[in-house]
């Protein structure tokens, strides 16, 4: 079974490592994928509903 782009997230974040939104609409998400000290290495990019929510509730 494939994880989900928010289960990617916070299993992102357990290891050490930080992401940034890039941009968050109405109907897709980008997202920067970080080493610990904030160096790019991948980005996400989705239309998940789920992390679109997400994302907006951790940027309140």
């Amino acid at each position: 079974m494939r994880e989900t782009p928010v289960e990617l997230l916070e299993r992102w974040e357990a290891y050490g490592a930080v992401w940034r939104a890039v941009s968050v609409g109405d109907e897709h998400a980008v997202v920067d994928l970080c080493t610990c000290t904030g160096e790019p290495m991948d980005r996400l990019e989705s239309d998940d509903p789920e992390l679109i929510r997400f994302l907006r509730e951790r940027a309140e």
